[in-house]
């Protein structure tokens, strides 16, 4: 599997604008070594429907590091999660995958393509084995009818060699671990007996008892309040440093993006048109889209102003623009061009890329 080249940004904050403040650490501070964890090409994620064919997901390609967070962030119906799910075929039954896409996974002696894999007997070493998801909801993650200690220990027995007693016995720990008070007894109580933050923190222990390699975090701060949202962040990012894991921090929120990720893929409809270093996408955006998502968010000093939203709606992906797919709401569209023909990636700066016409052969605006 090829090696990245990527480096860590150096700086330790840089404020972005008065609406975003960047931790260039991230979770994982940097990769902890060159090791690749997971290499996506050319993913095409299509569901065949009875009103046509939906493109989900339309040629993305990205990599993940051993103790990197990679962030995607995107409006809904980019085909974030998708995504996600792409990555342990989690989509529904009429998702169909591209011959020509790959989903490179590393584990301990071997290599394995996960779209090779043909049934769920196969797919047990992906599926909360080598990776775990942090669902959005967790309500509705967690079989309501199946108290929450049993969840955790039946995963635990299914992926390892526990007994049965050792998997209650590290379950209970790794609740304790996330901060949930009277492990032991919550241990024993269904998913809606407990708060929303406490069936998160609940989700998160699950994910990580097994030690994935990868970590997907999908959108797992959105049902939470701030508090309890910074709580959560703060709770991943001691345990990814201890863990030594990788993670796919997905969201639509630039702010929470600036606290975790080490790298970003922003998405629309299905494609990625930037991505780069946290901090190089989010103080120099290139695309047009990610400086509308940008200019979205409100100001610290201009709170009275209203907010500056993305003109349109996202198209529905049975009805995609063609050419450049977001050209239907750019304010620097070019006429004859971008309803046309599909921009490929200009460099941008060393690891910054960006799928735009307005961009120069130099990554600079035309």
């Amino acid at each position: 599997m090829a090696e990245s080249t990527d480096t860590a940004v150096e700086e330790t904050e840089a404020t972005i604008s008065d609406a975003v403040t960047v931790d260039t650490d991230g979770f994982g501070g940097s990769a902890l070594t060159d090791e690749v964890v997971l290499e996506v090409t050319d993913l095409q994620t299509h569901f065949t429907t009875r009103w046509g064919t939906v493109k989900a997901v339309d040629g993305v390609n990205y990599h993940v590091r051993r103790g990197e967070t990679v962030g995607i962030v995107g409006e809904s119906g980019s085909g974030k999660s998708v995504t996600a799910k792409s990555l342990m075929q989690l989509n529904p039954s009429n998702a169909v995958y591209s011959p020509e896409s790959s989903i490179q996974l590393e584990l301990e002696n071997e290599v394995v393509d996960v779209l090779s894999l043909q049934d769920s007997s196969e797919l047990v070493v992906v599926r909360g084995g080598a990776i775990s998801m942090i669902f959005q909801e967790p309500m509705a993650s967690f079989a309501p009818a199946l108290t929450i200690g049993y969840q955790m220990v039946e995963q635990l027995l299914i992926h390892t060699s526990m007994s049965k007693k050792a998997a209650a016995t590290l379950s209970v720990e790794m609740l304790e671990r996330v901060g949930i008070s009277d492990a032991g007894q919550r241990f024993h109580q269904y998913a809606f007996e407990l708060s929303g933050g406490m069936r998160q923190r609940a989700m998160i222990a699950m994910a990580l008892s097994t030690k994935p390699k990868l970590l997907i975090a999908d959108e797992p701060t959105t049902a939470l309040d701030v508090t309890i949202q910074a709580q959560v962040l703060d709770l991943m990012k001691d345990l990814v440093s201890e863990f030594g894991m990788a993670i796919l921090f997905i969201t639509h929120d630039l702010g929470v993006i600036a606290q975790v990720a080490d790298r970003v893929s922003v998405m629309y409809l299905g494609r990625i048109v930037e991505s780069g270093p946290v901090r190089d996408v989010l103080h120099s955006p290139s695309h047009p889209y990610t400086k509308g998502l940008l200019h979205a968010l409100p100001k610290l000093d201009e709170l009275d102003k209203p907010l500056t939203p993305i003109p349109g709606d996202i198209p529905s992906p049975l009805e995609r623009p063609p050419g450049c797919v977001f050209h239907t709401r750019c304010p620097e569209v070019l006429a004859d061009r971008c309803n046309v023909s599909i921009p490929t990636r200009t460099k941008v700066s060393q690891f910054h890329t960006a799928s735009c016409f307005a961009l120069d052969s130099t990554g600079k605006a035309a």
